[in-house]
């Protein structure tokens, strides 16, 4: 059979596709190609996924829901769905919210049409995301706490996306799992995250802002243990009830608070140059501290991150230095 996978030339969505590949599956993998970040590194991405002859690309605008339907038509056995692709970014949000209206909400809504008309579909799971906990302060975040005060547009649309989710799996019996990720990172990740521009900055000589003036801790996650999670969630749906719809939502993380001024100095030591810093005020839209209850994917999935950040960042380093080193287009 095979498996549906939007935002394929995406980072998560690149890793999740070989993952997929390399257990024997037949991939499908949807992307618009947009250029929200340069095109070049999608492109790269997707040369690693057309060497397996068993991966299929489609370049779609997901918002486009007569063309998405027109195209996969022609495609048979497609049975999973993992839906990546998404309009990413906090701050981008703030001056460009018409983008997050058309892809995370339209985009989803035509995935959520494609699937109610899919028959034999066994899961959908799909990304969230740890910003729609917004100015929680209960620590570590759990999927049991409300979550009704976004504090960016980004946020307002994955939470968006859980309960048009939740109201397509009530309605028309199908199994559908969201993932709240949080912070992810490693190789082939996106230049808009800081882990990269921190990088690029430190080992040029130049400045990197610091907001909050360093007052502030992520729960890092290193892309193997985000693929492992999702693997392990797409093989296990949940089963629909009297009492409930066939709908979860679970947190992926590393479980771990770490310090962003600790982030940057296992960065610069990985770089091997000095990082000049730039203490700065906290940014509209951001949040001070991520931290993941990720006790029910244990308990559901023996899920258990494995990658601390002092291990997963010199690997993500060693990845950006080889790919510019190869690629001098993109410096």
């Amino acid at each position: 059979m095979t498996v549906l996978v939007t935002g394929a030339a995406g980072f998560i969505g690149m890793h999740v596709s070989e993952a997929l590949l390399a257990q024997g599956e037949k991939v499908v993998g949807i992307d618009n190609l947009n250029s929200y970040y340069q095109t070049s590194l999608k492109e790269d991405r997707l040369k690693r996924l057309h060497a397996h002859e068993n991966f299929t690309f489609l370049k779609i605008d997901l918002a486009d829901y007569e063309e998405l339907m027109g195209k996969l038509e022609t495609i048979p056995d497609i049975d999973r769905v993992v839906h990546l692709a998404a309009q990413a970014g906090v701050r981008y949000s703030i001056q460009h919210p018409f983008e997050y209206s058309r892809s995370n909400l339209d985009g989803f809504l035509s995935i959520l049409e494609y699937c109610r008309h899919l028959e034999g579909l066994k899961h959908l799971v799909f990304a969230s995301s740890s910003s729609v906990y917004g100015g929680n302060k209960q620590l570590p975040y759990s999927t049991d706490q409300a979550v009704d005060k976004p504090v960016s547009l980004y946020a307002a649309t994955k939470k968006a996306n859980e309960l048009m989710a939740h109201s397509y799996a009530h309605l028309y019996g199908f199994p559908a799992t969201g993932l709240r990720f949080f912070t992810v990172y490693g190789p082939w990740g996106r230049p808009d995250m800081a882990y990269w521009t921190f990088t690029e900055k430190i080992r040029k000589g130049e400045t990197i802002p610091i907001f909050n003036r360093g007052d502030m801790k992520r729960d890092f996650t290193y892309i193997d243990d985000i693929v492992n999670g999702i693997m392990a969630v797409l093989a296990n749906p949940a089963a629909k009830t009297e009492a409930a719809a066939p709908f979860r939502v679970y947190n992926i993380g590393n479980h771990r608070s770490e310090s962003l001024m600790d982030f940057v100095d296992i960065l610069e030591k990985a770089v091997g140059v000095p990082a000049k810093r730039d203490l700065l005020p906290m940014q509209p839209g951001d949040v001070k501290e991520t931290f993941a209850d990720i006790e029910p994917m244990r308990r559901d999935m023996g899920y258990e991150p494995t990658t601390a950040l002092k291990d997963g960042l010199p690997k993500f380093v060693d990845w950006f230095l080889q790919y510019h080193g190869r690629n001098d287009r993109k410096d």
